[in-house]
């Protein structure tokens, strides 16, 4: 099945792909009520099979009397370009005490959960996934249970598509760009994993995940037991056993429901009842309750360990967990004038040793108090913008703890240098491994760079986006502590010899549409619009699988939703990289990030760097020869030596091609002839139309002072770095 009004075939549903036709010839027909498949020689290759119903032939795919054609299932494809079985199975569960929809692994295992259904809709998640042009619908009868959607406008195309990585996505086909877009997508993060943290924990995105990987949490009245992060040698455990008299209920809200495949299910009683009927159980562990006007579950009561549970900022539904009168922290039985007298007391002596340590603190340590003040605000002119609760979750490290993990910070452990400190690696006593930016010690320049980069990058959190773990301040010493990427960053293989092999071109997509996303996602998808200011190939980290991550936020600056630029007097980054107008203006804005990952893209495609390159037809910049090969019809001569041999094969050569055009529309020297990098995703991902690009941005003019700085983390030994301050007076095009 394919869409019939979309030019370039684009296949919904693959009847055979496990069992294709080995020619052209093939009969399609019914036969006895169900659709089947002829090979050449009459002998059937598939059906619907209606009547097999048996656990080892499931049916996928059905066609009903009223004429509709019906997958039960969707099987992801093996890889983009090859349709047989992939490893992921997305459908519904029907087996539980209410139906779910799972994305299983093909031996069953869960790899996701989304919800659960309410006798309405969607149950523990925020919102069900619509848009303005699609409505989902998840109902049941006593016959079956459906999950669809239906297309709220003409003329609109739709389809909701498995991929081979494990995502869902439901797509809509855009007639502006020719290209699918898509409107939402599962799972979204690693909390969304099924059963990604222990029973009786939860995960939470908003908590320290340094130590707690991925980010889980006890809950209340449950303390951790065995190692200090709930890895497989831990659990919760409860702090007091239930006793099943004057236990009682703590809220948790906002919460996706436990999984309800053991679920008890009360439609009659309200919640008053539920609460009741939980307690008077005395294997009832949590309940819930829906109130759907009267269609739906009611009250949900659950016995044993929760399983696969996870916060949301919004929505979701509010669990009851059962805990012992004295993890309640029941104070009724405290009158009012003792409780208030103890809270007034409490504050007047937390002020008042809070103000002592504080005098010991700034007598001793006048510097490292000014920056620890510092860590529980927004840097600067960024206050506004995080809002006042904002704060740092990151672990606070002890400076003992770091010495000993890069041993005693050994010349031998050094991952590279750069204009504001030298990174290391090191290994804590539980066995992992991390990244440590130790940075200079003295410079201003250097204080605002920590200060910055621990209130940015602590706040979002993308697959393309390097890590941060923690901090420590010792005194003059200021460390960031980050995950740990084998592979170390990108200029290594683009620029030096020895690991230059490993990038093939199918690396060097994935590393290209990598980038891409995580620069969309800072300018558009998190919280607060981030620009970056810094992006260039010695900050893009690579780790075991060469997933590429942004680094080094600790030029990035935060701007409102709504403006569209800034302006500074202090231009920082790299040149090379720099937009025209924010060098010789001070102008920035996401398109000056816009500009940078073009002149990045263009140095992944040649191997070469911008700042350094020359030939001997006179180009003075990457940007120039890039340009001139495009205009003259001989790109070819730009591609990588090193991936040449690829170019024989034309889908490659055609990728290669629309990089390059892409590329030389992010570097177009007027920032609003860029594109945004939603746009750029879409070019990348898609085969949609594409303007001309116009000249590049390396011959803009303009006239100023400004203080230029620069940032590293994995510079090679033989690359040089901005390191102090320098001034900049006039800016001419060579």
């Amino acid at each position: 099945m394919w869409y019939k009004s979309i030019m370039k075939r684009d296949y919904v549903w693959i009847a055979n792909r496990d069992k294709p036709l080995l020619n052209s010839t093939g009969v399609l027909k019914f036969s006895e009520a169900n659709l089947v498949l002829l090979n050449h020689f009459g002998n059937p290759i598939w059906s619907t099979n209606v009547t097999i119903r048996s656990p080892a032939s499931p049916v996928v795919a059905e066609l009903l009397a009223n004429g509709n054609f019906v997958v039960r299932q969707l099987t992801s494809w093996k890889s983009d370009d090859d349709p047989s079985s992939g490893g992921f199975i997305y459908g519904i569960s029907t087996h539980d005490a209410l139906p779910q929809r799972f994305i299983w692994y093909v031996d069953s295992e869960p790899h996701h959960r989304s919800d659960s259904f309410n006798g309405i809709g969607s149950s523990g998640v925020p919102t069900n996934p619509q848009s303005n042009k699609t409505l989902f619908t998840f109902a049941t009868t006593n016959e079956s249970v459906t999950y669809s959607f239906r297309v709220t406008e003409d003329k609109v195309l739709a389809k909701l598509r498995m991929f081979s990585d494990g995502m869902l996505r439901q797509l809509w086909w855009s007639r502006e760009t020719q290209a699918w877009i898509s409107s939402w997508d599962e799972p979204v993060d690693q909390c969304d994993m099924y059963d990604s943290c222990y029973p009786d924990s939860y995960c939470d995105t908003d908590v320290d995940i340094s130590v707690l990987t991925p980010a889980c949490r006890c809950m209340e009245g449950f303390d951790k037991k065995g190692h200090s992060s709930l890895t497989s040698d831990s659990h919760c455990e409860r702090k007091t056993p239930l006793s099943c008299d004057g236990d009682g209920f703590r809220q948790l809200k906002n919460m996706k429901l436990p999984d309800t495949k053991a679920v008890m299910v009360d439609r009659k009683i309200g919640i008053k009842e539920c609460r009741a009927k939980c307690l008077k159980n005395c294997n009832c562990t949590a309940f819930s309750y829906m109130d759907t006007r009267n269609s739906g579950p009611g009250c949900l009561m659950w016995t044993g360990e929760l399983v696969d549970l996870r916060t949301f900022s919004v929505g979701g539904q509010h669990l009851y967990i059962r805990l012992a009168a004295n993890d309640l922290g029941d104070h009724r039985s405290i009158s009012k004038k003792l409780l208030i007298g103890l809270i007034v007391g409490g504050v007047a002596v937390v002020v008042i040793v809070s103000f002592f340590l504080l005098w010991l603190w700034k007598m001793k340590h006048q510097r490292a108090r000014a920056i620890d003040l510092t860590m529980n605000v927004v840097a600067r002119n960024n206050k506004d913008l995080l809002g006042a609760n904002q704060d740092s979750a990151l672990e606070q490290m002890e400076f003992q703890t770091i010495l000993m993990a890069t041993n005693n910070f050994s010349y031998d452990n050094q991952l590279g240098e750069g204009g504001f400190g030298i990174v290391y690696k090191g290994t804590l006593l539980d066995g992992r491994n991390i990244a440590v930016k130790r940075l200079s010690q003295g410079t201003d320049q250097g204080t605002d760079e920590f200060r910055n980069e621990v209130v940015l990058i602590s706040k979002v959190r993308h697959i393309n986006l390097v890590r941060i773990l923690g901090y420590c301040i010792n005194a003059e010493e200021h460390l960031l502590i980050y995950e740990y990427l084998e592979n170390l960053s990108l200029d290594s293989y683009l620029f030096g010899n020895t690991q230059s092999s490993k990038l093939d071109w199918h690396i060097r997509c994935k590393i290209i549409n990598g980038i891409a996303r995580g620069l969309q996602y800072l300018h558009h998808d998190s919280h607060s619009r981030i620009i970056h200011r810094d992006l260039k190939a010695s900050n893009i980290l690579l780790d075991k699988d060469m997933i590429p991550k942004i680094s080094d936020f600790g030029m990035a600056r935060l701007v409102g939703r709504e403006e569209i630029e800034a302006n500074t007097t202090r231009v920082v980054g790299t040149f090379g990289y720099m937009a025209p107008e924010y060098t010789t203006g001070g102008t920035y804005s996401v398109k000056s990030d816009v500009f940078s990952f073009g002149v990045l893209l263009l140095e992944i495609l040649s191997g070469k760097k911008n700042s350094r390159f020359t030939n001997s037809n006179g180009d003075t910049s990457l940007l120039s020869y890039a340009w001139r090969s495009w205009e003259e019809g001989t790109w070819q001569e730009i591609v990588d030596p090193r991936i040449g041999d690829e170019m024989s094969i034309s889908d490659i050569q055609e990728e290669i091609k629309e990089c390059l055009q892409i590329g030389l529309l992010c570097v177009q020297g007027r920032p609003e002839d860029r594109p945004t990098m939603p746009v750029v995703v879409v070019m990348l991902e898609s085969n949609a139309a594409m303007p001309q690009p116009k000249p590049p941005g390396y011959c803009a003019r303009g006239f100023g002072t400004f203080e230029v700085g620069s940032s590293s983390t994995g510079q090679p030994a033989n690359e040089s770095w901005t390191r102090a301050e320098i001034t900049v007076s006039v800016i001419e095009p060579r």
